[in-house]
């Protein structure tokens, strides 16, 4: 498969289309992280034989997600690599406008407001970010206009408020999120893991650390829950699990099921542990949140949630700044 590079919207409006049309957003420096998105359009857009859809991955370094002090000047702008790999993971077109092809107008004056979860976590930190992503998302949703649109979970309030974006303001398409690719040792796959020095590499892999800590306590409480529904934690069930050499699954569902719920406490006690050894290591791990939250607005749950949530963290390592998350599920067989 040729993959086309094209520049402005009305080449990519003359192309015909004969199926689905699947757009991957990125701002390049394309890595596997990437590729997996783009594999997963080809997959939803079809094969782009017969009559298939096609699939468009743009690449775009929006100046309006950027604050003050921020990487954009550094940022890598690798389009040539950007689209040998676009075109390996089976992509048709890579649409890679100047600035003044997305903003003919400079600036611009009006833009989506990302409301009250825009402004918690990277919000809070970020100031005007989540109103420069979504507003930059909306002009490429109009300018390539797909069917379906893809976003890595590794930005999972990115993605929560995409969806709330084409939800709320009806925009018409499908909007998909792709697990979070990692490398071998579980470090998350981003652009900005090339800033890291060795040693810097080796603190950053506190965040997924901290984050698995936590899933992993979560995991056990889960299990713990469940086999105290399925073993009622009676006298009377106790004495006859003893007799039988089950005494110590007996008092664990007896005080699962006595415990006051503080799971997601735990939860974030356990990822805590890890980030805070993280703090004490040279070069030491700079954090700036760690969140369970509600993927639906990004509050943090209480401690009697169940549900769907998102453990994330966010933490700098000398002049890099890295974010993480893993879902998590309270009470999933209630």
């Amino acid at each position: 498969m040729t993959t086309t590079v094209l520049r402005t919207a009305d080449e990519l409006h003359a192309r015909v289309r004969t199926g689905r049309r699947a757009v991957v957003m990125t701002m390049g420096a394309l890595h596997e992280g990437h590729a997996t998105l783009i594999r997963t359009a080809r997959e939803i857009a079809g094969d782009g034989l017969a009559g298939d859809g096609e699939v468009v991955v743009t690449v775009f370094v929006n100046p309006l997600q950027f604050g003050a002090g921020e990487d954009l000047d550094r940022y890598p702008r690798t389009l040539d690599a950007d689209v040998k790999i676009a075109e390996q993971a089976g992509a048709d077109v890579v649409f890679a406008p100047a600035v003044d092809e997305v903003y003919p107008g400079g600036e611009p004056q009006v833009r989506i407001s990302a409301g009250p979860m825009g402004e918690r976590l990277e919000g809070s930190t970020r100031p005007g970010h989540f109103d420069g992503m979504l507003t930059v998302v909306a002009k490429l949703l109009h300018l390539t206009r797909p069917d379906v649109a893809l976003y890595g979970q590794k930005d999972a309030q990115q993605l929560a408020l995409i969806r709330r974006m084409v939800r709320d303001l009806n925009f018409g398409m499908e909007i998909v999120g792709v697990p979070t690719v990692r490398e071998a040792d579980g470090l998350a796959l981003s652009s900005r893991n090339r800033y890291l020095s060795a040693t810097e590499r080796r603190t950053a892999l506190a965040l997924s650390q901290a984050l698995f800590a936590g899933g992993d306590r979560h995991a056990a409480q889960e299990a713990l829950r469940a086999r105290a529904r399925e073993v009622p934690a009676t006298h009377a069930r106790a004495a006859a699990l003893s007799a039988i050499g089950e005494s110590r699954a007996a008092a664990d569902t007896h005080a699962v099921a006595k415990a006051a719920p503080g799971g997601p406490a735990a939860v974030r006690a356990a990822a805590r542990l890890v980030l805070d050894d993280a703090a004490r290591l040279k070069p030491p791990l700079a954090l700036d949140y760690l969140a369970l939250v509600d993927p639906s607005d990004f509050t943090e749950i209480p401690d009697d949630h169940t549900g769907e949530a998102v453990l994330a963290v966010a933490a700098r390592v000398g002049a890099t700044r890295l974010i993480d998350n893993i879902p998590l599920t309270f009470g999933a067989a209630s």
